[in-house]
């Protein structure tokens, strides 16, 4: 496909999202209609929509109108790109500007790419840093892997991953942790991916498993564990403990028993667990706020009355887990999310319900200083009321 062909198809993707279509969904469809696409076309497509919607907005304003083509024409003119060349109307391009689109008068200063309802909510929760991480979100999110520690140490996998032709940098004050700086979309294919040497996951959790109190022979509970990365991430860190996952929905562990077996770990599952756990993980649905640079669709689809209900839901979720720790145990709250509601507030809340529970540590990292914005807060289940 042409340049222009890739925006003329980025510009019906667009639509459809902008009509309501979720992006991969919209990017599925397109795929499956355009079996002439190869593997190089899919890719520039998906990096035009994500960019694009990271930074609608903007781009909205600097191409004359909130839809597929108005987003691309303000992609090309924040790129620099031949607008002429690209709008051509010949082939499979997109039809010639029109005389209001190329003397569109371009606004002095450009939108911060939030939508209107959740900018103050923005501002209290990141305070000075609140301007500085909505740009950050209109960027491209980096790929993050983590070293499995139960197999070899950090610098021969990123030998491994070097062998392939993937380039990496770990992490100053955790070196298991490595940034993809170079042919990133090869990791899935690599030798080190394949034989479990290293996992997907973003370097914000991997901080925040990293500061969790873990001894041998201690039983830990992935309480919400989706895909089970931190369930992993935990088992590799200590091998004598005895970790089990439990999800509300098992099929989203259907791939943990193979990763498990691939990184050479025992990961219990578990429909309804019981007993009494040293340290439960509650990584509870949220916003995905601090996730939006790799959902950027997400970030326009919610709305106040969804945040509002995703706080209902880690509310009841943490009352869940209270019976399943034990006496001196600990609670690792976890969201993706920057916004104090689901953070702060929401561990406010929980100990005004539960006062035995003291707050050990709290944490919340941004792209500014880490992966994605991730929060994470660290409780004890003391035997008395403090």
């Amino acid at each position: 496909m042409t340049p222009a062909a890739r925006i003329s198809a980025a510009i019906g993707v667009l639509d459809d999202i902008l009509a309501g279509a979720p992006a991969e969904q919209a990017l599925l469809r397109w795929s499956r209609a355009s079996r002439f696409a190869g593997s190089g076309d899919r890719a520039a497509l998906r990096d035009l929509v994500f960019g694009a919607l990271r930074q609608r907005d903007s781009l909205a304003a600097l191409g004359g109108g909130l839809s597929g083509r108005g987003l691309m024409i303000g992609h090309a003119r924040a790129q620099g790109l031949p607008l002429t060349q690209l709008f051509s109307g010949e082939g499979h391009a997109p039809f010639p500007l029109t005389a209001a689109e190329e003397n569109l008068p371009l606004p002095a200063r450009l939108p911060d790419d939030l939508p209107d309802w959740l900018r103050p909510d923005w501002q209290q929760s990141l305070g000075d840093k609140a301007a500085a991480v909505a740009r950050t979100m209109t960027t491209r999110a980096p790929v993050w892997l983590r070293v499995n520690l139960a197999r070899p140490k950090p610098e021969a996998a990123a030998a491994s991953l070097d062998a392939d032709g993937i380039q990496t940098q770990p992490w100053p004050t955790l070196p298991s942790a490595l940034c993809v700086t170079g042919n990133e979309r090869a990791v899935a294919r690599s030798a080190a991916y394949r034989d479990g040497l290293v996992e997907l996951q973003d370097l914000s959790p991997q901080l925040a498993c990293a500061r969790l109190p873990l001894a041998p022979g201690d039983r830990v509970l992935d309480y919400c564990a989706g895909g089970g990365g931190k369930a992993l991430a935990l088992a590799a860190r200590q091998p004598q403990a005895h970790v089990t996952a439990h999800d509300r929905m098992p099929a989203r562990m259907a791939d943990l028993p193979a990763r498990a077996a691939r990184a050479g770990q025992r990961i219990g599952i578990e429909a309804r667990p019981a007993g009494s756990f040293d340290l439960v993980v509650a990584d509870v649905p949220c916003s995905g706020s601090g996730t939006w640079r790799r959902t950027p669709d997400a970030k326009w689809r919610l709305t106040r009355a969804q945040l509002a209900d995703l706080v209902a839901v880690q509310g009841q979720i943490l009352d869940q887990v209270v019976p399943l720790l034990r006496p001196g145990g600990h609670l690792a709250y976890m969201t993706c999310s920057v916004l104090m509601a689901e953070n702060d507030d929401q561990i406010a809340a929980f100990r005004q319900r539960h006062p035995r529970f003291t707050l050990v540590e709290r944490q919340l990292w941004t792209p500014l200083d880490a992966g994605d914005g991730f929060y994470m807060a660290l409780l004890r289940a003391d035997t008395k009321v403090v």
